[in-house]
C-alpha cells in the first residue's frame, strides 16, 4: 500500500482527528522545532496500517486489531510504503495475523527508505 501525503492531506486529517499542533501543517513552525518540515501525524500511520490490513483481508474480510509503533518521522511530500507479511494463521477462528512495515522515502522511489512505523494486524477473513 502506497500514500504520499502533502500538506493539504496533513490540514484536513488533522482537522477530522481533532488534531491541531502546528508541526503538521506549519512549515516554518515545524522548522523552528528542529523537524525538516511539516509531520505525518501518528494516526494517520494506523490509518494506513489498517488500509494495507483490509487490503489483504478483501472484500469479505475484516480487520479485527491494529497496533504499531512510530519509529522514525514521515514529513508532507514523503512516500510511505506499507508492506506485510504473514506472521500466524488461525484456521479455527479465520484469522490470520500480520508483521506490517511502513517505510518512508522520497516520492521518486528511488530511496528504499527509512523504517517509520513497525506493527501488526489482525484480519479475520470470510
Amino acid at each position: 500500500m502506497e500514500f504520499t501525503p502533502d500538506s493539504v492531506v496533513l490540514l484536513r486529517f488533522g482537522a477530522v482527528t481533532r488534531n491541531t499542533h502546528r508541526i503538521h501543517y506549519d512549515t516554518a513552525f515545524a522548522q523552528s522545532e528542529g523537524l525538516a518540515g511539516p509531520v505525518v501525524m501518528a494516526q494517520l500511520h494506523g490509518c494506513l496500517f489498517h488500509r494495507a490490513a483490509a487490503g489483504f483481508a478483501g472484500e469479505t474480510g475484516r480487520v479485527r486489531e491494529v497496533a504499531w509503533q512510530n519509529r522514525a518521522p514521515a514529513h508532507a511530500g514523503d512516500r510511505l510504503v506499507v508492506t506485510g507479511t504473514v506472521r500466524e494463521v488461525d484456521p479455527a477462528r479465520g484469522e490470520v495475523t500480520l508483521d506490517l512495515v511502513e517505510r518512508c522515502g522520497a516520492p521518486d522511489g528511488e530511496d528504499p527508505g527509512t523504517i517509520c512505523c513497525r506493527g501488526h494486524a489482525v484480519v479475520v477473513l470470510a
